[in-house]
């Protein structure tokens, strides 16, 4: 026997040894057969080398010889710790599937509100790999606990409270069910990998009990279910893939609610002007134009990232200005003009994060108000438009307008706060209104049409007539659009701006005042 420690050193390194064989040969196999990697393999490939401190790695279900020894040692199922994503210092938390399919079990559930207590107090950015419930295990456990109990989410104080503190990210990497599930959406950003991930309340044997549904994991969660479903932001096809846009999502974000974002060295000319922006907007309204050219003539070359990619016509992404990261709203033609349901749930998603993580908001205006007709009140659109708009106009931080086509309606004119200071530009393409003209000349002249011999000509001839009146420059003259510019003038505009909007934002540090909601 020594005097000094070797022996239980050694048995540290032996531990951690068996700690890294997860749930063994067998159940890695079957893992990587499904195309997935351990949870050990998705943390190297995501941190930077060698970052990664690991806590509780000796955390798990030890079996013993009469005498004492250590036979044999299962890992808890979650592998938790600190890292760095390209130099940003981050806490993980990341399930493991080879042992007993990420189920939870008694105290060990205490590794995942570790994780959540972690980023709170230490103010770090949480980062969750999920595959599995996460939950409880099975029936089967009633009997080896011999009692059942009043269920209480793990930990779930923490969940709600990160959501207002630090940035959460979570990715869906296999399937993702119950309690899995519900820490899946409680996130700022939720990634699926198609065809590997599923992301459901209950799987297809619970399912089938309870609704007679019979559907695979795919059918009943999968990347189609999910694309306009609103509970995930994005979809990818590798978990390569979804590494990278948990890192590049994290990049536009501060550390927590007390820091600013991190402006990067300015790569892109800020007096940039694109030639193509002044014949971007065709002069016949009913002719739609892309959205992603307009996107990379404003924002700095290759900073443009796509955020809730539900919203239909309504797109939500992040962006830099001359190095500073803001927020993006704006309208896809080619996916529709009004505002709908989905759509409105993605502004309120985006208005949120950026009100909690200080980021200006720069809204391209094209806005033709709230979606009409039967399937858009069937949605409730109107309600959850109004709750896009109340969260514009809850939201103090710095924004931006360039009116780049249509602002009508309710919806127009809650998409930006237009009782406060907004920095506001219009296109020469700029066209607003209570009501569009094309829509609203048969209901306001009705009797005259009516009573016109030749109705056509006089429909024309009211259209020539208020033309006239829509004219931008019309609306510049009495000061209600305070500047009308040259298109390609927007983007040395905005970078002006954003410096501005910068040096307002340390005033606004610290959690918002009211708590983000999922």
């Amino acid at each position: 026997m020594t005097d000094d420690w070797q022996p239980e050193v050694d048995e540290i390194a032996r531990r951690r040894e068996l700690a890294h064989r997860m749930g063994g040969e067998a159940k890695i196999a079957r893992q990587h057969a499904a195309g997935r990697l351990t949870v050990r393999e998705r943390i190297e490939a995501l941190v930077d080398p060698g970052t990664f401190d690991e806590i509780g790695a000796l955390a798990g279900f030890g079996q013993y010889t009469e005498d004492g020894e250590l036979e044999s040692f299962t890992p808890a199922n979650f592998v938790v710790g600190t890292a760095r994503l390209d130099g940003r210092r981050v806490a993980l938390g990341a399930d493991d599937f080879t042992v007993r399919g990420g189920a939870a079990d008694a105290g060990i559930i205490g590794k995942q509100v570790h994780a959540e207590r972690l980023a709170n107090e230490l103010g770090l950015p949480l980062v969750r790999l999920i595959e599995g419930t996460g939950g409880g295990g099975s029936v089967k456990s009633l009997e080896d606990f011999g009692y059942t109990y009043v269920p209480v989410n793990p930990g779930w104080e923490l969940v709600v409270d990160n959501l207002s503190a630090v940035p959460v990210v979570s990715a869906c990497l296999g399937p993702v069910a119950g309690l899995g599930a519900a820490r899946a959406v409680m996130s700022h950003l939720c990634v699926l990998v198609e065809g590997a991930g599923q992301l459901f309340v209950a799987g297809p044997p619970l399912v089938r009990h309870a609704t007679g549904e019979d559907l695979s994991k795919e059918e009943l969660g999968g990347a189609a279910v999910h694309r306009r479903s609103g509970a995930v932001e994005r979809i990818v096809r590798s978990e390569a893939e979804a590494f990278a846009v948990i890192k590049a999502f994290l990049s536009y974000l501060p550390a927590n609610v007390d820091s600013l974002p991190t402006v990067v060295p300015a790569t892109d000319d800020p007096a940039r002007a694109e030639e193509a922006l002044l014949s971007l907007v065709p002069r016949n309204r009913r002719k739609p134009y892309r959205l992603r050219p307009l996107l990379d003539a404003v924002f700095d070359a290759d900073s443009v990232f796509d955020y809730a990619c539900y919203g239909g016509s309504a797109y939500t992404g992040l962006a830099r200005l001359d190095g500073h990261p803001v927020g993006v709203i704006a309208t896809d033609p080619y996916r529709g003009a009004t505002l709908t349901a989905e759509g409105a749930d993605a502004i309120t998603r985006l208005v949120d994060l950026c009100e909690t993580f200080h980021l200006p908001l720069v809204n391209l205006t094209d806005q033709a108000g709230m979606v009409i007709g039967l399937a858009g009140e069937k949605r409730g659109s109107i309600r959850r438009g109004a709750r896009a708009i109340t969260a514009i106009y809850q939201a103090r931080v710095p924004s931006a307008e360039v009116i780049v086509r249509r602002v009508f309606g309710v919806g127009g004119a809650g998409i930006t706060h237009r009782h406060r200071l907004v920095r506001r530009w219009a296109w020469p393409s700029g066209d607003w209104g209570s009501l569009p003209v094309e829509g609203g000349i048969e209901a306001a002249y009705r009797a005259e049409l009516e009573a016109a011999e030749d109705p056509q000509a006089l429909l024309t001839e009211i259209r020539e007539r208020l033309d006239k009146v829509r004219s931008p420059f019309r609306t510049a003259e009495k000061f209600g659009v305070e500047d009308v510019i040259d298109p390609r003038e927007t983007r040395a505009r905005l970078c002006d701006w954003v410096t501005d909007a910068y040096r307002v934002l340390p005033k606004l540090l610290g959690r918002p005042s009211f708590g983000v909601r999922p």
